[in-house]
């Protein structure tokens, strides 16, 4: 990689960082990482394919009440610029960004420790009415959050596809079949985590209309995400005039007679 790369990924990765704890744009889109490494790299077609991947290793994963959680998106930036610089595939990039990526609680971790003693200080400014002070010492959270994704981030890309395929070569061929593997089982995983949260009992009948779609007739996901839409708008026609009957009306037969 280039040392032009190199500064721009590591800003990719700082800006995601940064983007999680202030607009929070893009902050939790896996792909859109992975996609900007790809374009960084000159093949945005694999950081699509990457990010597209993590995205959906990451569904259902939610760090509620303040708990860390991987950071997917930096895998996402890391295993695009590994599989693209070393030409060795989506698996290499695994290898080196899911290690990382469950690196990052550690570091999330440490942020919090950091943010809380900082939380202390800012409230103590503001008891003493030092309001510039504290507006001063506001952005420096923000700041060193970048730095938990951009240190690793710059660690893995700086030290060159040369040292990273000397890694490569010395893990056995069974861990990255594993690696490979476990690419194309986790999506699968995070998209049943996802369907625990949903009102699949209810609606388990659009699943399998979904599943039918997609898997014997090949309609693209566009086309499926459509008849979804349309599937939606009649679900919602039908609880809204449930919602708004009148009191006699106890039933949806009762509405169609009137």
């Amino acid at each position: 990689m280039t040392a032009i790369q190199i500064v721009l990924i590591t800003l990719i990765a700082y800006w995601k960082m940064t983007d999680t704890v202030t607009l929070q744009l893009f902050a939790f889109n896996t792909i859109v990482c992975g996609w900007l490494v790809g374009l960084v790299m000159g093949d945005p077609a694999t950081g699509l394919y990457i990010g597209a991947t993590m995205q959906l290793m990451s569904m259902g994963v939610v760090a509620v009440g303040g708990s860390s959680m991987p950071d997917y998106p930096v895998a996402a930036i890391i295993a695009t610029a590994i599989a693209c610089s070393t030409g060795r595939g989506m698996e290499a990039g695994l290898a080196i960004g899911l290690p990382v990526a469950m690196l990052g609680v550690n570091f999330d971790v440490i942020y919090k420790i950091f943010n809380g003693f900082l939380m202390h200080k800012e409230m103590s400014l503001i008891e003493e009415g030092k309001f510039a002070s504290f507006l001063r010492l506001v952005k420096v959270s923000p700041v060193f959050y970048g730095l938990c994704s951009a240190l690793p981030v710059f660690l893995c890309v700086a030290i060159g596809p040369t040292v990273v395929n000397a890694v490569l070569d010395f893990m056995p061929a069974w861990f990255t079949t594993g690696l490979s593997i476990a690419g194309g089982v986790l999506p699968g995983v995070g998209m049943a985590m996802l369907l625990m949260y949903m009102p699949l009992s209810k609606y388990w009948s659009f699943l399998i209309i979904g599943f039918v779609l997609t898997a014997y007739l090949g309609v693209p996901v566009l086309g499926v995400g459509a008849v979804g839409l349309a599937a939606a708008y009649e679900v919602y026609k039908k609880e809204m005039r449930v919602a708004n009957a009148p009191a006699g009306a106890d039933s949806l037969g009762d509405l169609e007679d009137e």
